[in-house]
């Protein structure tokens, strides 16, 4: 059995951003329903135990949410400071309990992480992830994504040995050329980043889809069900936004059966 936990939902600056006196920051302080931190997945396996996608800042407090105090396997899917700013924290957890972590990254990210934090080699082992790994009985490969003005990401596919279950997660993506949308059509699930509904500003300046754009390419690409992740306080918990059936707005602690 393998379990997908969606830990953090939120975009680079979380949600409540510490300046935003909106509707959702607001109820996000108060109720908490919209209170979102950066985007990572946890996903339990029986065999594979414990595995992260990701490790932005608020890592240490997804971990005490999920009640755990350590990872077996963590995988990186770029260098951004809101994908990578717990690796620290992770660290120093590895260092006090005499371990060393494991993280899988493409090759190309790795020396990124590296010179921002030189000292992490000495308690992450950081492997390439540029050919397929396996995990528990998932086969997992990444492949390089646009991330329009911040450059490249990885997404990662996940395909199981036994009932050949194919799912994504993609949470730092836009403008996505034929090849790289290949990975993407006929999955079990696709977990995507979705950081407005309809993103107002300038094409070019943009990182990542909208929710309306996301409906497009899901209709094209036609998953089974999709997980909208990586929302910005522009997304309402507490609003219908009228989508299909099979896809869903992320809410931290959801978890999915696989």
């Amino acid at each position: 059995m393998t379990r997908l936990i969606f830990r953090g939902t939120g975009d680079s600056m979380g949600v409540p951003r510490l300046y935003c006196d909106c509707g959702v920051c607001t109820e996000a302080r108060d109720t908490g329903m919209n209170r979102r931190l950066r985007s990572s997945l946890h996903i339990w396996d029986e065999e594979a135990g414990h595995i992260w996608i990701d490790c932005g800042p608020d890592f240490g407090e997804q971990l005490e949410a999920a009640k755990l105090r350590e990872i077996d396997t963590l995988l990186i899917t770029h260098a951004h400071f809101d994908h990578i700013g717990g690796l620290v924290e992770w660290a120093d957890a590895c260092r006090w309990q005499q371990k060393k972590g494991i993280a899988y990254a493409p090759t190309e990210v790795i020396p990124e992480i590296l010179a921002r934090f030189p000292w992490l080699s000495s308690h992450i082992d950081f492997r390439a992830f540029d050919e397929s790994i396996k995990l528990g009985k998932w086969k997992v490969f990444s492949w390089r994504v646009h991330h329009g003005k911040n450059g490249y990401a990885y997404a990662f596919r996940f395909e199981h040995l036994e009932t050949g279950c194919k799912w994504v997660y993609c949470s730092d993506s836009i403008g996505l050329t034929g090849e790289q949308q290949k990975p993407l059509v006929d999955l079990d699930l696709l977990v995507l980043g979705t950081s407005f509904y309809h993103e107002p500003f300038a094409y070019e300046t943009r990182s990542v889809y909208d929710v309306l754009e996301a409906l497009e390419l899901i209709h094209k690409w036609k998953p089974k069900q999709t997980v909208l992740t990586h929302m910005s306080h522009d997304i309402d918990l507490r609003k219908q936004y009228g989508l299909p059936e099979q896809v869903v707005l992320a809410v931290a602690g959801m978890t999915i059966e696989m």
